[in-house]
């Protein structure tokens, strides 16, 4: 079929898709439900409530029509707005599907069923528009403005309903781009609809005389109200240079958005719009300003953002300075000191102070929004920095006044007093805005009424505080909220300010006191600020400060990790962790999933029931007779799942069989527990007869034994037989003395072991394929031998015997010929019977392994324990929310083509090889189900069975195919589910009879197969085995509540290029019939104009094709932000539903988790706090955890987050955002507030956080849920995480800089704030602070070392003291541990304490810790560098399997800078500092102070090999030395491409702060030259200049010899080699003359490269700064030449020792242990997908 086909036209359309009104047709294509096919035979048709919403529509026939278009009368409201309003015809039909679907949906979830289920109930219409136009009406009201939407006391009232909330509908879903600005949407309404009021109130129109009617024309509203806007934001994004520019030169989505938060709006742009103000100015020459906000690179930003938290740390500081100061033991007896109360006081100056610099800050970055119309926002500037002025110079002048009151009385004095009075007297006033807060803070409700009135007298109170925004208004919690997170908050800064007391501010004291009155240091340099040692004070103090600055990042950890622990534990997480905690709960697993509702009395026992099970207390086991409808819904659930686990391979057909709750046949009395509940059992039993039913289990156990022994033996001896009726004679004796509780003094218990092993025979015999029949009638006969003669106590003649019935009349047969004639073998269908009965009666073992696949147990506990937790009641699947799931798609892979899967890397190693060792297990069971569906050679596998295996290896990567996969296990659990709620109890027993004659998977435990069943589907539509008993209603009703739309934006060109992706995305719409693909779609005209659409399509199970569903023409190119964000808004309006999940294209998702959707969606009708949720947080599973060591490492971190710290952002902090994929949006508040995304360019790089800001901020609520997860891909190879962990650190340096964290920064609450900052952008920059700590104090140490002092007070005894207090602040550096113990902590809570331990040892022993070290790095570089110079942008990471080795040339190019630089510079100081320092001849010293910086060091060096496959192979270190040299001297070095070395610099600001901090490799040099036995001593600043003269001969001779390469290498090379013997002639004669004239030594020549090296790489570095001024001059070409001779030189360095560990024997198979030993312990075969030398066995 030809992709590119377009379908059949079932619609008239104009030229450019206008509204055209479509004709009577007999067979629309339609999307869900056929609304106007009168005939079709849509299970949705016969719903009552879509024909009432449908009838609801039509009410349009006296409305006055318009007068240019000919009306039909199939036509209704929507078609009536389309042709007023020039709406395009699919956008019509799309909002008609969208409506009736949702109204249909809500008057089914009325509580009370309305009386007339024919009609639209008022109630759903009136709650859909209050919701829908809530937004709308806020915005109203916020601007003063009377809103159009008139319903009061109207006789149409219903129908206006549907008018406002249609037209709203229509207007979003053709806005195209302009739905990222949802306030403009509101605009646009608020016209439209008071034209629509004009229209149905009859205006007349002044110009015409005539009725009123809007001059749209057609396709009106595009052209004339969506493309200017539109067009002026693609100006604005083109004119940005694709985001590079400075934020502040050009305006975003939300500049243009925040346009419309403004009465001037209304006066500008007018109705029509009115494309002349300044708001439409397309001419660059005139800059048209920001709106609200402007964003500038600055690292002020997280002081202006967060400014509360940075005067309380500020200020407390000071305090605890001034307090230890004094020198008492306890802070609290400082106070006592009238002295030191009033030294407090001067806190206020410093607060005064900060306010200035605040209103500095704001001036400085905000000046550019002050216009004419604005100048109030100008004066308020002005304003608070003059006040603020004013308030520390009163601050201070009355300080003043006190100390000279107290000095002139030389007491503390009544006037002394009086003045302190009169300070603080001004220190109330000034904080009564604080204390204001803080009244309001503990009446909440307060501060919310008056942030949300829109009173005017309000908002000229709190001008002076905040500009008056549309958004962050009322975002305060209710009194309980605000206590838990506050007492949060009271405890971590607590316990962070002790800590800072007593260990990190106290000790320092004393060492200061010494240094500062002890003045007299030799130093060994010159000392450019005399002889006090402030700068000392200065090395000794910066890096304890930066650790009190950060600090409280760690004791939040702490703290979160203990609070999410508690949490957790009260949420009954990791209460089933293995198959025995699963076989104590299992038997109560139905009541959860039964959707019944509880009573108070039945609520109150399944506490007492779960606390018992929780703790082992007493005997809680419950009889559940099989008879139990209950337990047979639970079965028929149960076994879906267990199914699903064989579709995908993740259990055996053997396991298959063990794990299923076989339904009921054979007459079996009681539930048929899974075998693997109850192995064991039987043989217990008959060992211990007096404790047959000890426990359920084994009861079960015994009676199906039983019931099943006399079912088969009345089966196998043929009916009518004398044997038969023997053989039930026989058990009719046995029953009645078990009735009457005389079974053990009739018969001796001894012999049932004999018996056991005959039934095991005969069962045996009955398994074979080959029947053999007179070994039955043997086994028969030693069992009736055993049974009728040997069994009972008392013997019996056999006249006893034939009165009785137990022996045949015939003589004859008692000689022999018992059972000869009448053995019967079973059927086919008795063979999986069978096979379960033997297990029964042979398991000997506890199946503790069963099922062996690691990824099925994890899954299975999962799910029994979420069973057990805290869910909301499931409603019928009629009456749950219905949802959609929306997934972005670009051009990842769709399914493993086979060339793929065959072709080999550099070592020989297939991808389709390396999936097989990594799932094993899995590989074997899809063989097995391969074999079972008709393979019978295993080459077929790549000819009958390639799709089956192309397949198979896509569920096993990050690949579309498994998302899709994973996201349609909702529809098929909705129409089980939907199967359930509708069946009777009849349907229920016939239906379970029925699938347990239909049989099941045919493969054998331990015997052939009798027959063959039907072979388990893939991935088709409705694969289970509970769809056999669909009655049809449960396709529509699924349908009606899940609606998936994938957003393949490039799927039109893939089709017209011939991609296979497109193929392969039309098989996924053929086996899904619920999928729908939305498109951007190009189309050429004649004129080189392109025209881009919006396209739905589906695939056509009638027609055999892929139709399209709807055409949307958009106002130009998709894609004028971020990309994912264009992708999802432009498909967003073809889902459906009350609820949206957003889901990245690396997700999955588990048909058992599926089955609790209808519970999570409950969650938007609960109140959480004061609010409904607008945002369900769900829990994520990391499902590449297993490939490698390296991924482990990745899951470990990401799943403590998505775990435990999510847990705790949600409750108790409430901050908790919106973090991507899973979480659930509430669809229609989000849709009128500006999407599930941010999409303007490079400030929303990080999209979906933003999603999370936008809804805190416009009042929404965030929750999280841990009992339900969904699968999630990530990295796993170092350069696709480090490549990850640029982009969110990116990200986060992009959120510094954004006008959503500056105002959740000022409108949330002080403990929010808190919250919000230490668990977003506050991490990263706590982060980069971490790395700034090592720096400043390694430089420090250099500068002691260099300087002398470190020398004169070692020399000094009494100051041991003081230099053990500077040492002992290395270890609080390592308090950076505390950062795994969230990950330790819920490790412990879901797997146990010492699974956790073990967990963690391991993590160690395979170089973690190197592993975090070094994302450190990426973090700090790329978090800073993006704040400084901007260059955040989405990094592809390619989510493929990293299996082959990565050059050396490519990990320098990406690490150099970020990691490689900054190593070897602390490297070189530790060494400088190692040979300069007095205190690193004690080795123990030096090696406490410097062994985690040696960590840091090593890590950042070598990690990119350790965690390299192939890293210390000797051959590949060779090859890749090559390499590296062919890069540096022909294409690469410091000066290569950005996108190659990741490294950019703009900004005047950037590129200033940049050289100031290159200026410190000038120091090595300062500090070296003193030390050289050449300067004898001398510490004159001429020493230093002098030293310079070696910088200009190095770089001299540099010259000299590039000058002579250029001249004669080519031509006069011996000329060239003639120069070189010159100039190494010179320098030796230079040396030896100095060696013999001077005090130079040969040491000396050593030492000095330690000084100017980094000299060299100083000026290098700012020379690149500089690069756009020296580029064009002769100056650069030296500046190549020097730069590529330093990446040789940083190259060889880094390259060293992994050449080393390459050479030695040994640890290239200890890397690859490190590296996968994860792997290992699922059967990797690692050395031999290294080596290459495998053998490839299928």
């Amino acid at each position: 079929m030809n992709l590119r086909q377009r379908p059949i036209p079932t619609r008239t359309r104009s030229r450019f898709g206008a509204y055209a009104p479509a004709q009577p047709v007999s067979a629309e294509v339609y999307n869900i439900i056929p609304i106007h096919d009168v005939r079709s035979d849509h299970p949705s048709r016969s719903c009552l409530e879509v024909r009432a919403a449908a009838e609801a529509l039509r009410t349009a026939e006296d409305l006055r029509k318009p007068s240019f278009v000919t009306w039909y009368n199939h036509m209704d409201i929507l078609d009536w707005l389309g042709v007023f309003f020039g709406f395009q015809n699919d956008n019509v039909r799309n909002q008609r599907e969208h409506l009736v679907l949702h109204l249909a949906n809500s008057q089914m979830r009325l509580p009370p069923p309305p009386k007339t289920v024919g009609s639209l109930d008022p109630t759903v219409l009136r709650e859909f528009r209050s919701k829908l136009l809530k937004n709308y009406t806020s915005w109203c009201s916020y601007l003063g403005r009377k809103s159009q939407v008139w319903l009061s006391n109207r006789r149409d009232a219903l129908r206006r309903e549907l008018l406002y909330v249609s037209l709203y509908l229509l207007i979003w879903g053709e806005s195209a781009n302009l739905r990222f600005c949802p306030e403009c949407i509101c605009y646009i309404f608020h016209h439209m609809a008071m034209e629509l009021n004009q229209i149905l109130e009859n205006y007349i129109d002044d110009n015409t005389g005539r009725p009123f009617e809007p001059s749209y024309g057609a396709n009106g509203f595009l052209i004339r109200v969506v493309t200017p806007i539109y067009n002026i934001i693609k100006f604005e994004v083109d004119s940005s240079q694709n985001g590079t520019k400075p934020h502040s030169a050009w305006r975003n989505y939300d500049d243009i958005n925040e346009f419309f938060w403004s009465r001037k709006c209304f006066r500008r742009l007018g109705w029509p719009i009115n494309r002349g103000p300044k708001f439409f100015e397309t001419d660059k020459t005139k800059k048209v300003g920001k709106t609200g906000f402007v964003e500038q690179r600055s690292f002020w930003n997280v002081f202006r953002s967060f400014d509360r938290l940075w005067v309380l740390l500020i200020l407390s500081l000071q305090a605890f300075v001034i307090v230890a100061w004094q020198g008492t033991e306890y802070p609290w007896k400082a106070l006592e000191n009238r002295g030191v109360q009033v030294e407090l006081l001067t806190v206020f100056i410093t607060w005064g102070a900060l306010r200035f610099l605040q209103s500095v800050l704001d001036a400085g970055t905000q000046y550019s929004l002050v216009s004419r119309e604005t100048r109030s926002l100008g004066v308020r500037m002005v304003l608070k920095s003059v006040v603020a002025m004013t308030w520390t110079v009163v601050f201070s002048v009355f300080y003043g006044r006190i100390w000279s009151q107290k000095n002139s009385d030389r007491m503390w004095s009544d006037a002394a007093n009086r003045r302190i009075i009169t300070f603080l007297e001004a220190a109330f006033v000034f904080i009564i805005p604080e204390l204001l807060a803080v009244t309001l803070f503990i009446i909440p409700w307060v501060r919310i009424c008056l942030e949300e009135t829109n009173w005017k007298v309000l908002y000229c109170l709190t001008w002076w505080f905040h500009t008056r925004t549309f958004v962050g208004r009322g975002l305060r919690e209710g009194p309980v909220t605000n206590m838990k997170y506050s007492l949060f908050w009271i405890a971590v800064l607590a316990s962070k300010f002790s800590f800072s007391y007593f260990l990190q501010i106290k000790p320092l004291i004393a060492p200061t006191k010494i240094l500062l009155s002890n003045p007299v240091v030799t130093y060994t340099w010159h000392e450019f600020f005399g002889k006090a040692n402030r700068t000392a004070i200065v090395v000794l103090w910066v890096p304890v400060l930066l650790i009190y600055l950060m600090d409280l990042q760690i004791w939040y950890a702490i703290f979160s990790s203990f609070v999410g622990g508690v949490n957790g534990l009260f949420s009954h997480l990791g209460e089933i962790r293995n198959i025995e905690q699963l076989r104590l709960r299992f038997q109560f697993f139905a009541r959860p999933m039964e959707n019944t509702k509880l009573s108070l009395v039945k609520k109150l026992r399944d506490v007492i029931h779960r606390f018992k099970l929780r703790y082992g207390l007493g005997q809680v086991y419950k009889k559940i007779e099989s008879s139990q409808v209950e337990a047979t819904r639970f079965a028929l659930i149960w076994n879906e799942i267990i199914l699903t686990f064989r579709e995908e391979d993740l259990i055996s057909d053997a396991e298959h069989e063990l794990l299923e709750l076989h339904q009921n046949c054979w007459k079996i009395r009681v539930i048929r527990w899974p075998c693997v509940l109850m192995c064991n059992e039987l043989l217990l039993a008959l060992s211990q007869a007096a404790e047959i039913c000890k426990n359920e289990y084994r009861r079960c156990a015994v009676i199906e034994a039983y019931d099943s022994i006399r079912y088969l033996l009345l089966l196998v001896v043929k009916y009518g037989t004398e044997e038969n009726s023997i053989v039930a004679n026989f058990f009719q004796e046995i029953e009645r003395y078990i009735e009457i509780g005389k079974f053990t003094e009739v018969y001796k218990m001894t012999l049932l072991p004999q018996i056991h092993a005959k039934l095991i025979s005969l069962i045996k015999l009955l398994l074979e394929p080959k029947k053999d029949h007179s070994k039955v009638v043997n086994v028969l006969q030693a069992l009736y031998e055993l049974c009728v003669r040997e069994f009972p106590k008392a013997k019996r003649s056999i006249v006893q015997l034939r009165q009785e019935g137990l022996a045949p009349l015939n003589p004859a047969a008692d000689a022999g010929l018992l059972f000869e004639n009448a053995v019967e073998f079973p059927d086919a269908e008795d063979a999986r019977h069978l096979r379960r009965l033997q297990t029964i009666l042979t398991s000997r073992d506890s199946m503790h392994n069963v099922p062996t696949n690691l990824e099925a147990r994890r899954r299975i506990a999962f799910f029994s324990n979420s069973l057990f937790m805290n869910m909301p009641h499931a409603p019928h699947v009629e009456k749950m929310v219905p949802f959609s799931i929306l997934t972005p798609y670009y051009n990842e892979e769709v399914i493993y083509g086979q060339g793929t899967l065959q072709n080999e890397n550099e070592d020989g190693i297939s991808t389709l090889f390396y999936l097989q060792k990594i799932y094993a297990d899995e590989w074997t069971n899809f063989m097995e189900r391969m074999r079972r569906d008709g393979m019978e050679d295993d080459n077929e596998i790549w000819s009958t069975k390639a799709r089956d295996l192309r397949l198979w290896a896509s569920y096993r990567g990050q690949t579309l195919s498994r998302t899709v996969r994973g996201m349609m296990y909702y529809y098929r659990a909705l129409k089980m589910l939907t199967f359930l709620d509708s069946a009777s109890e009849m349907d229920i027993r016939h239906g379970s009879q029925q699938l347990a004659s239909h049989g099941s998977l045919s493969s054998g435990i331990d015997g052939p197969l009798l027959g063959k069943a039907p072979p388990a589907k893939k991935l088709d539509r409705g694969a289970g085995s509970v769809n056999l008993l669909f009655k049809g209603h449960e396709y529509g009703s699924a349908q009606m509540k899940f609606t998936y739309v994938v957003a393949c934006q490039i799927y039109g060109s893939q089709k017209m290029n011939g991609d296979p992706r497109a193929e392969e995305i039309l098989y996924l719409m053929k086996n899904n019939e619920a999928l729908r693909v939305a498109y951007v779609d190009e189309v050429h005209s004649g004129r080189e104009e392109v025209e881009y659409y919006s396209v739905l399509v589906k695939y056509d199970d009638e027609l055999q094709k892929e139709v399209e569903i709807y055409r949307i023409r958009l106002p130009g190119p998709l894609k004028i932000g971020e990309g994912k964000p264009e992708n999802q808004n432009h498909a967003i309006i073809f889902t459906r539903g009350d609820a949206l999940q957003t889901i990245d294209m690396n997700q999955d998702n588990y048909y058992e988790e599926a089955l609790k959707m209808r519970n999570l969606l409950e969650e938007f009708r609960t109140y959480y706090g004061i609010r409904k949720p607008t945002i369900l947080g769900v829990r994520e599973n990391v499902i590449t955890g297993s490939v490698s060591s390296l991924a482990w490492f990745m899951s470990a971190q990401e799943t403590s987050f998505v775990t435990l710290g999510q847990r705790v952002l949600a409750n108790p902090l409430k901050v908790r955002m919106h973090y991507g994929h899973p979480d659930v949006f509430d669809r229609f508040w989000f849709l009128t507030r500006g999407g599930i995304s941010k999409a303007s360019r490079v400030i929303n790089i990080s999209e979906d956080i933003f999603a999370g800001f936008n809804c805190t901020l416009r009042g929404g609520n965030v929750t999280h849920h841990e009992y339900i997860q969904v699968g999630k891909g990530r990295d796993v190879g170092l350069n696709q995480i480090s490549m990850f962990e640029a982009k969110v650190a990116s990200g986060n340096g992009e959120q510094v800089l954004s006008r959503d964290v500056y105002r959740l920064g000022h409108r949330l609450d002080f403990f929010r704030m808190l919250s919000f900052f230490y668990t977003t952008v506050g991490f990263y920059f706590n982060t980069m602070v971490v790395v700034l700590t090592v720096y400043t104090f390694l430089w420090g140490r250099l500068y002691l070392a260099l300087s002398g002092v470190e020398e004169s007070t070692t020399n000094n005894l009494t100051n041991n003291k003081a230099l053990g207090a500077i040492l002992n602040q290395q270890f609080i550096i390592q308090l950076g541990l505390f950062s795994a113990l969230p990950m330790v902590v819920e490790n412990s809570l879901e797997h146990g304490f010492l699974s956790a331990v073990y967990d963690f040892l391991t993590m160690q022993l395979q170089l973690a810790s190197i592993f975090y070290t070094f994302s450190m790095g990426t973090r700090t570089h790329f978090f800073g560098r993006t704040i400084l110079h901007g260059g955040a942008k989405y990094r592809a990471t390619g989510r493929g399997f990293v299996v082959e080795h990565k050059s050396f040339a490519e990990n320098y190019r990406l690490y150099a800078r970020s990691h490689f630089v900054k190593a070897v510079e602390l490297g070189v100081i530790l060494i400088v500092y190692a040979s300069q320092s007095p205190m690193a001849k004690n080795t123990l010293v030096y090696i406490l102070m410097a062994i985690s910086s040696w960590f840091l060091v090593v890590s950042w060096i070598m990690a990119p090999f350790v965690f390299n496959p192939s890293g210390f192979d000797w051959l590949k270190t060779v090859y890749d030395f090559d390499d590296f040299m062919n890069w540096i001297w022909y294409s690469g070095g410091i000066l290569g491409k950005a996108e190659q070395s990741w490294e950019t610099t703009t900004g005047l600001w950037g590129k200033l702060l940049e050289m100031i901090l290159d200026i410190r490799f000038f120091f090595f040099q300062y500090g070296v030259v003193y030390r050289l036995k050449i300067t004898s001593g001398n510490t004159s600043i001429a020493v230093y200049l002098l030293s310079w003269i070696y910088m200009i001969v190095a770089v001299g001779i540099c010259i000299i010899i590039a000058y002579a390469r250029d001249k004669y290498s080519a031509t006069r090379h011996i000329y060239y080699r003639l120069v070189q013997l010159l100039v190494i002639v010179v320098i030796v004669l230079v040396i030896v003359i100095f060696l013999k004239f001077t005090n130079l030594i040969f040491l000396d020549l050593i030492t000095s490269l330690l000084a100017f090296i980094p000299t060299g790489w100083g000026l290098i570095s700012i020379a690149v700064v500089l690069r756009p001024f020296l580029q064009s001059t002769v100056v650069w070409e030296t500046v190549v030449s020097l730069a590529r001779l330093y990446d040789l030189l940083f190259g060889i360095i880094i390259l060293a020792p992994v050449a080393l560990l390459s050479w030695m024997p040994g640890f290239q198979s200890m890397q690859t242990r490190i590296l996968f030993n994860e792997a290992f312990s699922r059967g990797l075969q690692i050395s031999r997908i290294l080596t290459g030398k495998k053998n490839i066995d299928m």
